[in-house]
C-alpha cells in the first residue's frame, strides 16, 4: 500500500505541472463531393510564417481532430489526404477566445489518378486509449530485422527476460491473441511462437491490463493482442523485408489487393536463429536425513538452433453495404534443436567430513522439437440502419501438432558403474474451436449496449514412448514410462456490457459482467478436475480534465486456466539431476486487478502516463522445485534429483507503479518505460514448513530508455538500453538482465525502400544469468552464459498502385442518425 500512496503522490504532482497553454483547434474532415468522413487525414500545425510544422495529428475513425495545449497567437492549419486537394486555413487564438472550432473542413477530390504511390501515415509510437495501450512499431529502428519478442521489449507495462518469458505488470499469465483471435501457435510453446513472428509483420501491439466483458476471462495478467499488417485500400500494394545477421536471419513478403467490394491479402515469412552455444555451470548441495552432504557439480555447454516460417491468406467481401463476410487461413511452423555435453562430479561427505564417494561422469543430451499449427476463421458482420447497431458471428478453429524428441546418456569414468540413459518421443495435438455471436445496440448517443455468447471446445492429446539403455548396452522399450494422455476442456460464456458517457461527458466508461463455465476431463489415471464457473465483472471509468489530460480507474476479475505445458505429465529427464513435469490436477488461478492511471499530453508533443496497480491472485500457479535423494519415475530410480513442477501456491500480491514518458526535442526524441513493484508470495501448503506459510517479499524494477535522432527526413539513428532487475521468487532468486541496441536506417526512392543496420550488445559476447533455488534441504546455484551479441542488416521495399474512388453518395452513413459519442468498445 506504500506503493499505492506513492502513486497518488505522483498523480497529484502530475496535476500540479499541468501546462498553462489552454488553446485548442478542432474540426472534422469530410469529402466535399460525397460528404463522407475522411479518417486518418493528416492535420499539420504551423506557426504563421514557418515552413515546417511543429505539431500535428491524424483524424480519428469519425473524421475528428483536436490540436490542444496551444499558446495564444497566429497559426496555419494544413489538412491533407492522398487523392484530395490540400486545404490551408489561418487561425488566431487569444486569451479571450482560446478554443477555435473549424467545423466541417471539406476536401475536394483530386482530378488526377495517382499511380505507384505508398501511403504512409505516421502514428504516435504509443497511444493511450480508454481500455488499452497501443504500441506502433513502424519507426522502431532497433527492432528492424528482429522478431515479435524484440518489439515487446519496448512496449509499456511489459517486461521480457533473456529467454523470452513475458510479464505484464509482473504477471506471466497473459492471454495472447493474433488479430483479436486465439491461435494454436501459442499452444505448445509461447516463447517459440513469439520468436517466429517477424517484427516487420507487426502493425501494432495492444496491451489490455483490465479487459472488458466482451473478452475471454482467461489470463490474470491481461491480454496482449498482436495486430499483423493488413490493408483495406483500393488497389494493389505490398512489401518485401529481408534481414541477415550474425545471430538471426529472416524474410517476409506481404501482398494486398482490393477491387470494388472484394479484397484479398497474403503473406509469407521465414526465419532462422543461427546456431549458438550457451555455457552452463551449476552447483547443488543437499543434506540427507543422516546429515551426510552431497555436492553435485556440473559444467558444460549446449548448442541451440531455431527456425520457422508462417504463411496466410485472408479475404473480405462486402456483399452489400450492410453485409460483410471475412475469412482467413494461416499455417505456422517452428522448431528447435539442442545438443549438449556436461561434465559432472558427485561428491558425498559424511558428518565427519570424510569423503564417502567421489564420482566423475559425462552427460550427453540432445533434443528436437517442432510444432505445426493452422488457423481458420470465418466471420459475418451485419450492419443496420441505425448507426453502430451491429451483429457479428465468428467461427475460429486452430489445430496444432507438436513433436518432442529427447535423449540422454551418462557415462561414468570410474570403469565400474554401467552407462545409463534413455530416449523418448512425445508427439501431441491441440485443437481449439471458438464459436461466438455478438450484438451491439446504441440506445442513445451516450449509451451503447453489447451482449454475446461464446463456446470454446479444446482437445489436447499426446503420447509418450520411452526407451531405456540396459546394463548390457542394448536399448529396450520401457512400458512403465510409455502412456497416452488426453485432456478435454469446454468453456461456455455469456456477457453483457455497456459503454457510456455521464454528466455531459464528465465521465466516460465501460462496464460489464461475464459468466464462464468450464468442464474438464482427462484420461490420465488419478486426474479429477471438477467443473467450475466464474462470474467476472469489469469496468473502466475515465474523466477528461481537458482535451489532452485524463485520469482513469479500472478493475477486472479474471482467471488463469492451466496451459498445455502445465498439465502435461511427461517427465523431461534430459538431465537426470534436474527433471521437470506437469500436473494434470492443477486448478485455475483467480485474480483481482486494480489500476489507477493518469495521462497528459503537453504542448509540442511531450506525453506522460503514470499508473498505480494492485493485483491479488489466489491459487497462484507457479513453479516449485523439490529435492529427492531417490526419485522413482515409473519404475526407474533417479538419484539426487531437483524435480520442478507447476503447482497452486496460496496467493501472490503485486503492487507498484508504471511510468511512461515521451519527450520530442527537435530532431531528438526520448522515450522511457519504467516499472517498480513489490511482489509478495504466500504458500500455506509448503511441505517443508507445515502450518507455517512461506512468505516471500521481493522488490523488482525495470528501466529503459530509447533515443532516436533524425539527421534528415530519410536518415535516422536510434539507441535503446534496458535493465531488468533480479526478482525474489518463492524458492530463490531469478537473475537480472540488461542489454543495449544501436540502429541506423536510410530511406530511398521517396521512402519506398530502406536499408538498416543493427547491433545488439556489440561490446560483450555473453550475458551471464545466475539463478538460485532453495528447496529447504538443497541449495542450487546455476549460471548460464548466453550469447547475445549480434550484428545485422535489413532491407525493406514497399510497392503499390492505389486507386482512391469515393463511395457512392447513397452508401454514405447518415451522421445525423443517432450519433454515438461514447468510446469505441468493439472487441478485437
Amino acid at each position: 500500500m506504500r506503493t499505492i500512496a506513492l502513486s497518488f503522490c505522483l498523480i497529484v504532482f502530475a496535476f500540479s505541472v499541468n501546462a498553462q497553454n489552454k488553446g485548442k483547434i478542432s474540426g472534422k474532415v469530410t469529402d466535399a463531393a460525397t460528404k463522407q468522413i475522411i479518417n486518418y487525414a493528416t492535420v499539420s500545425l504551423f506557426k504563421q510564417g514557418a515552413t515546417a510544422p511543429f505539431n500535428g495529428v491524424v483524424t480519428d475513425d469519425k473524421g475528428n481532430f483536436v490540436l490542444a495545449g496551444l499558446a495564444a497567437g497566429g497559426y496555419t492549419v494544413k489538412v491533407e489526404f492522398i487523392g484530395y486537394q490540400a486545404k490551408t486555413l489561418n487561425v488566431s487564438i487569444t486569451d479571450a477566445a482560446p478554443s477555435v472550432s473549424l467545423g466541417n473542413v471539406a476536401l475536394a477530390p483530386s482530378q488526377n489518378q495517382l499511380q505507384d504511390v505508398v501511403v504512409t501515415a505516421k502514428r504516435p509510437t504509443v497511444e493511450n486509449k480508454i481500455d488499452r495501450m497501443v504500441y506502433n512499431p513502424q519507426n522502431d529502428l532497433t527492432a528492424q530485422g528482429g522478431m515479435a519478442i524484440d518489439v515487446l521489449q519496448k512496449v509499456p507495462q511489459i517486461s521480457v527476460d533473456i529467454d523470452g518469458n513475458v510479464e505484464l505488470l509482473g504477471n506471466t499469465n497473459i492471454r495472447f491473441l493474433i488479430n483479436g483471435k486465439p491461435s494454436s501457435i501459442f499452444g505448445s510453446s509461447l516463447t517459440e511462437a513469439l520468436q517466429s513472428i517477424p517484427a516487420s509483420q507487426i502493425q501494432s501491439i495492444e496491451v489490455i491490463t483490465n479487459p472488458g466483458a466482451q473478452y475471454d476471462a482467461t489470463g490474470t495478467g491481461g491480454i496482449i493482442n498482436i495486430i499483423l499488417k493488413q490493408s483495406n485500400v483500393q488497389g494493389v500494394n505490398g512489401s518485401v523485408n529481408l534481414s541477415a545477421g550474425t545471430r538471426l536471419e529472416n524474410g517476409s513478403f506481404n501482398l494486398n489487393a482490393k477491387k470494388g467490394n472484394f479484397g484479398v491479402g497474403a503473406f509469407f515469412n521465414g526465419n532462422e536463429r543461427i546456431n549458438t552455444t550457451t555455457l552452463n555451470h551449476s552447483e547443488t548441495r543437499s543434506t540427507d536425513s543422516l546429515g551426510n552432504k552431497t555436492d553435485q557439480l556440473q559444467n558444460g555447454s549446449s548448442a541451440f538452433k531455431r527456425s520457422g516460417y508462417q504463411s496466410g491468406i485472408n479475404f473480405q467481401w462486402d456483399v452489400t453495404k450492410k453485409d460483410q463476410l471475412t475469412a482467413s487461413f494461416s499455417y505456422n511452423h517452428f522448431g528447435n534443436t539442442s545438443v549438449g555435453t556436461t561434465n559432472q562430479e558427485l561428491i558425498k561427505t559424511g558428518i565427519s567430513n570424510d569423503i564417502l564417494q567421489d564420482q566423475l561422469s559425462t552427460l550427453s543430451s540432445s533434443s528436437n522439437f517442432h510444432a505445426n499449427s493452422s488457423d481458420f476463421s470465418l466471420g459475418y458482420k451485419k450492419s443496420f440502419d441505425k448507426k453502430d447497431e451491429e451483429l457479428d458471428f465468428l467461427v475460429n478453429t486452430s489445430l496444432g501438432s507438436n513433436y518432442n524428441y529427447a535423449s540422454q546418456q551418462t557415462v561414468y569414468l570410474d570403469g565400474n558403474t554401467p552407462t545409463s540413459g534413455s530416449m523418448s518421443t512425445n508427439p501431441g495435438t491441440d485443437r481449439e474451436t471458438d464459436i461466438s455471436l455478438d450484438y451491439k445496440y446504441p440506445f442513445s448517443k451516450n449509451f451503447l449496449f453489447q451482449t454475446g455468447a461464446k463456446a470454446t471446445i479444446e482437445d489436447i492429446s499426446n503420447s509418450v514412448i520411452t526407451d531405456t539403455l540396459l546394463n548390457n548396452g542394448n536399448i529396450t522399450s520401457d512400458p512403465a514410462q510409455t502412456y497416452n494422455f488426453g485432456y478435454n476442456r469446454q468453456i461456455y460464456a455469456y456477457y453483457a456490457s455497456t459503454t457510456f458517457s455521464l454528466f455531459h461527458d464528465f465521465i466516460n466508461g465501460m462496464a460489464g459482467l461475464r459468466y464462464e463455465y468450464t468442464t474438464t476431463s482427462s484420461s490420465f489415471p488419478g486426474t479429477n478436475v471438477p467443473g467450475y464457473g466464474i462470474l467476472a465483472p469489469s469496468f473502466v471509468l475515465q474523466h477528461k480534465l481537458s482535451d489532452d489530460e485524463s485520469v482513469k480507474f479500472s478493475y477486472s476479475y479474471r482467471l488463469q486456466r492451466p496451459e498445455y505445458s502445465d498439465v502435461d505429465p511427461f517427465y523431461n529427464v534430459s538431465d537426470p539431476h534436474n527433471i521437470s513435469t506437469g500436473d494434470p490436477n492443477l486448478k485455475p488461478e483467480y485474480g483481482h486487478n486494480y489500476e489507477l492511471g493518469y495521462n497528459k499530453s503537453f504542448n509540442n508533443g511531450p506525453s506522460l502516463y503514470v499508473s498505480a496497480f494492485y493485483r491479488y491472485n489466489t491459487n497462484d500457479i507457479q513453479s516449485l522445485t523439490t529435492f529427492y535423494s531417490i526419485l522413482p519415475v515409473n519404475g526407474t530410480d533417479y538419484t539426487d534429483v531437483e524435480l520442478t513442477t507447476r503447482a497452486n501456491i496460496g496467493s501472490e500480491t503485486n503492487e507498484g507503479v508504471n511510468l511512461y514518458f515521451s519527450i520530442p526535442a527537435g530532431k531528438l526524441t526520448l522515450r522511457s518505460n519504467n516499472y517498480f513493484a513489490d511482489r509478495i508470495s504466500k504458500n500455506p501448503f509448503d511441505p517443508l514448513n507445515p502450518g507455517d506459510p512461506t512468505r516471500v517479499s521481493g522488490f523488482a524494477y525495470r528501466l529503459n530508455l530509447n533515443a532516436s535522432y533524425e539527421f534528415a527526413p530519410s536518415f535516422a539513428a536510434e539507441v535503446f538500453g534496458n535493465y531488468r532487475s533480479s526478482q525474489r521468487t518463492i524458492q530463490g532468486e531469478s537473475p537480472a538482465f540488461s542489454f543495449y541496441n544501436f540502429a541506423v536506417r536510410k530511406q530511398f526512392w521517396k521512402k519506398t525502400a530502406s536499408i538498416g543496420i543493427t547491433a545488439a550488445n556489440p561490446f560483450a559476447s555473453y550475458i551471464a544469468q545466475t539463478t538460485t533455488t532453495n528447496t529447504g534441504n538443497s541449495y542450487q546455484t546455476s549460471t548460464r552464459e548466453v550469447p547475445f551479441r549480434s550484428f545485422g542488416i535489413s532491407l525493406n521495399y514497399k510497392f503499390g498502385k492505389l486507386e482512391f474512388k469515393k463511395p457512392a453518395k447513397e452508401d454514405v452513413p447518415d451522421d445525423t442518425a443517432t450519433p454515438n459519442k461514447v468510446p469505441d468498445s468493439t472487441p478485437r
